[in-house]
């Protein structure tokens, strides 16, 4: 199990180094992975799409996501969204 620690903020400035990075991991093998938001205080819709993307190349290889230490602030973002439906948080 891979584990990716998000930034204490992602939105449109650092959103796409963060697909970049879980890209990365899914391109080198991974198939079960940790997001861990301990640091992370907001996530915007670019950060959320990231997640969501990474969310159904997982799911489409077999493998799995789940999100650990989401703030209340994250998972509030994650509720209203739809996203806490179908995300494994933690």
């Amino acid at each position: 199990m891979e584990t990716y620690t998000f930034a204490p903020r992602v939105d449109a400035t650092n959103a796409k180094t963060v697909q970049n990075d879980l890209e990365g991991l899914l391109a080198n093998g991974v198939t079960e992975l940790t997001l861990d938001f301990a640091e992370n205080k907001y996530i915007s819709s670019a950060g959320l799409r990231a997640v969501l993307a990474t969310q159904k190349k997982l799911t489409k290889a077999g493998g799995s996501m789940k999100l650990i230490n989401v703030p209340g602030s994250v998972k509030e973002i994650f509720d209203v969204t739809g996203y806490s439906r179908f995300l494994n948080i933690e």
